[in-house]
């Protein structure tokens, strides 16, 4: 049996009863760093074999995992902090067990991104998560740029170091909007700081963030302007039939079908 298990993010008391479990229960454990993994087994007295996972051998660990689990052994995996794969090592091992037929499973429990966007009070029915932007540039421009339009809350992970050059990205991207820096969650001087993109974050950057920023306002399709029947009429002009343009206009201006159909009949 194999189980990708959630680690607290900051306060060890985070962990759940059912990882707690699933750590005593298991014949050896994968994780991230052997040390720091040490640290929460050591605080409920778990001692097992730890084995390196890391974004450098995942192919090895994932190997070895599925000898393990092939042995009838039971596999725990876990990163630092939080949910394995998601902007940590994993991703790798999943896909290996995928394609040899290996079933496993996951133990969900602290995450630093859906954390943050509760305390952003940005909105939070719609939400991307990109990660990690990418270190070039011209990759960074590129991603931004396909996000530039999305009207859901965009949350991103960020060293310290790199949080300044990030929000200035952002803010060529994007333009002003409204943004929030979440760093330090569930422990001691958890901070949440909310700002806008064009004055950058201000103060010293230390530990993790999470930033939580805005999404684009809805644009709102300049066909509207026009009457009923013409904007009806200006999709037919594109060539679609009457039944598609009715369709496509009454979706622009929010209203039934049958609200346009009666303004052109005549078309």
């Amino acid at each position: 049996m194999i189980s990708f298990v959630a680690t607290p993010i900051g306060n060890l008391k985070d962990i759940t009863l059912r990882a707690l479990e699933e750590l005593r229960g298991a014949d050896v454990v994968f994780c991230e760093d052997t040390r720091h993994t040490l640290k929460l087994l050591n605080a409920y007295e778990i001692k097992k074999p730890l084995f390196s996972c890391h974004k450098f051998n995942e192919r090895e660990a994932a190997a070895r995992i599925v000898e393990f689990s092939r042995a009838g052994k039971r596999v725990a995996v876990v990163s630092d902090a939080g949910m394995p794969v998601v902007s940590d090592p994993g991703r790798e091992v999943c896909r290996i067990l995928k394609e040899a037929g290996e079933p496993y499973t996951v133990l969900p429990g602290a995450n630093a991104a859906l954390c943050a966007l509760v305390l952003s009070a940005l909105p939070a029915d719609r939400f991307t998560f990109l990660g990690f932007l990418p270190e070039k540039k011209a990759e960074r421009r590129a991603l931004l740029a396909r996000f530039s339009a999305a009207e859901e809350t965009l949350l991103l992970h960020c060293a310290p170091q790199d949080v300044d050059d990030t929000v200035r990205a952002l803010y060529e991207a994007f333009g002003d909007r409204r943004a929030c820096a979440v760093r330090e969650i569930s422990k001691l001087h958890e901070e949440s700081t909310a700002f806008m993109l064009s004055q950058g974050l201000p103060g010293e950057k230390r530990g993790e963030y999470v930033l939580a920023v805005e999404g684009a306002r809805p644009r709102e399709n300049p066909l509207c302007a026009l009457s009923a029947r013409e904007h009806v009429l200006a999709y037919m002009r594109e060539g679609l039939d009457k039944k598609e343009a009715l369709k496509r206009a009454a979706r622009d201006r929010g209203v039934a079908k049958s609200a346009l159909y009666r303004e052109t009949l005549d078309l």
